[in-house]
């Protein structure tokens, strides 16, 4: 699951880095936030996604490591929820992106 982490960071960058000529300088990225100038942030502040992922995933793998060692239920239940993280921040990223071209 580690190397399909590592794939998906590689995808989003290079979606990322062929995206940008088109980007413009403010992307919609808080849609907590009222309508309209609120919700937009810097292009760069998209790898927040990315890093949030990473973050999430390695978090989740070390409480797994350090208490539920021995618990394969906790395992599988981390497993999938980590495989959950990686597909659905994936697609927001690519939403977001797909979105303001």
């Amino acid at each position: 699951m580690f190397y399909l982490l590592i794939f998906v960071n590689i995808l989003l960058l290079m979606i990322f880095f062929l995206s940008l000529p088109h980007l413009p300088p403010q992307i919609p990225l808080f849609y907590s936030k009222p309508w309209g100038e609120d919700q937009l942030g810097e292009n760069w502040m998209i790898f927040l996604l990315i890093f949030l992922l990473d973050l999430f995933y390695l978090t989740n793998i070390f409480i797994v490591k350090k208490f539920f060692s021995d618990n394969l239920f906790v395992k599988k239940v981390v497993s999938y929820f980590n495989l959950f993280l990686i597909i659905s921040l994936s697609l927001i990223f690519i939403k977001i992106i797909s979105l303001v071209i």
